[in-house]
């Protein structure tokens, strides 16, 4: 099963593709998507609809796995944050996968074993579930590949419909 895995923002998008083989999760690709400040809002949303189709058209992944909104007190970021999250599940619907949806507290959990984890043991068990380059290690980019994880362990071997 392949994943497409999305922590949506609007200035960092972290992106994913993981894949389970022979029973172990594999990283295909991931990165933090970045859009200038200086670029007006709409032509934000337009590259990350870009980035995210060009993923699944590259990737062919069944399934785009997407944290869930944490709503914050700056209110104007959380719906810009929304927004993300529609361009990303539009791009979901026209590649024809199946959407996964996951609260943050599920993400800890699946990956850590504790839904209050912090950032660092967020990090230390991403890095010790999957194979990362040193280098890429971006509080987005792992966010993404645990959304994934957390997908992969949910869906398990079941197939899209």
């Amino acid at each position: 099963m392949r994943i497409l895995g999305i922590d949506p923002g609007y200035e960092r998008l972290g992106i994913a593709v993981l894949e389970k083989k022979g029973g172990k999760e594999h990283v295909l690709f991931s990165a933090c998507f970045k859009t200038s400040p200086k670029l007006e809002f709409p032509e934000r949303l337009n590259l990350i609809s870009e980035e995210i189709g060009g993923m699944v058209k590259k990737y062919k992944p069944e399934v785009l796995a997407i944290e869930t909104l944490f709503l914050n007190t700056n209110q104007k970021t959380a719906m810009r944050v929304a927004e993300v999250r529609g361009v990303a599940l539009n791009e979901a619907v026209k590649g024809g996968l199946r959407v996964f949806e996951a609260s943050p507290p599920q993400i800890k959990t699946a990956t850590t074993g504790y839904g209050r984890a912090n950032k660092e043991q967020m990090k230390k068990m991403v890095k010790m579930l999957v194979n990362i380059e040193t280098g890429r290690e971006s509080d987005d980019e792992l966010d993404a590949i645990a959304v994934a994880l957390t997908a992969l362990a949910h869906l398990g071997n079941i197939r899209p419909t």
